[in-house]
């Protein structure tokens, strides 16, 4: 009885010893003028002077911060190791739809995961850097978020996931205070047009990022991800497009990100 347990206690020690870490780090933000904390997974085989590694951006929803996708889904730490990639989890504040606000300068997500959050990742930990080698996915106002940087920002990441994501803001002009960083739609119309993501697909091509996204059939976004799957059909855009039964919850979310990742897997490695 003895053997078996301290056979039990080895094993144990041995799994804390080998899985994946996860950390917090702290990024000062010149746009904003702010220190913000970020998630940060690293897989079992993370050395600092080891090979490097791919990075999967994963974004969270309005009234979210930077450990909801924790919440949301504790096994990302297991799939951290089974993937081999680096996890990392922003904090976008709790409803900054993650882009440069231009009606609050205090408001500037885009220049902060695009551009200062990539650079101190790339410099803090041992990362590929090449965008074949960094994607972004995202839930709700995370799923907006991840397309909209990937659309405008396709030398930064080089797939591009949401799951139930906002991808078209217009229809809710009083939702998740938008109005508060967009104004209200009425009297800026084309700050709206402009920073919903739906409107953004004239900028890609065929070849210049890997797509996919998902939405379950009873969410309130649904509607909107159906038309923007129909708008890239439209425009021969390359994509992968899921619906299936579910709405606007965590467990469609934890099931969602499951298969995501596996997408950014196979993109990784071919």
């Amino acid at each position: 009885m003895r053997k078996i347990v301290s056979l039990i206690l080895i094993l144990c020690c041995s799994i804390q010893l080998y899985a994946s870490k996860v950390d917090t780090l702290q990024v000062y933000s010149t746009s904003m003028n702010k220190t913000i904390k970020n998630v940060v997974i690293t897989p079992d085989s993370y050395s600092k002077k080891g090979k490097a590694f791919s990075v999967v951006y994963l974004l969270h929803g309005a009234g979210g911060n930077y450990k909801s996708w924790l919440k949301k889904a504790p096994a990302l730490k297991e799939y951290a190791d089974l993937y081999n990639v680096i996890i990392v989890c922003p904090d976008g504040n709790k409803t900054s739809w993650y882009f440069d606000s231009p009606v609050d300068k205090t408001m500037q997500y885009e220049t902060y995961i695009s551009e200062e959050l990539v650079l101190e990742i790339d410099k803090s930990y041992n990362t590929i850097i090449n965008k074949k080698n960094r994607a972004i996915s995202g839930y709700s106002m995370g799923g907006h978020g991840a397309l909209y940087l990937a659309f405008k920002h396709q030398d930064i990441w080089g797939a591009a996931a949401s799951m139930s994501g906002g991808v078209d803001i217009r229809p809710f002009p009083l939702g998740w205070d938008l109005s508060k960083r967009l104004g209200s739609y009425a009297d800026n119309k084309e700050n709206w047009e402009k920073n919903t993501v739906i409107n953004l697909v004239y900028l890609l091509n065929k070849k210049s990022l890997k797509i996919l996204f998902d939405c379950g059939v009873d969410d309130f976004f649904y509607d909107a991800n159906v038309r923007l799957h129909n708008k890239l059909l439209e425009r021969n855009i390359p994509h992968d497009y899921i619906e299936r039964p579910g709405g606007h919850t965590n467990k469609y979310w934890s099931s969602s990100i499951k298969y995501q990742l596996l997408f950014f897997d196979d993109f990784f490695n071919n």
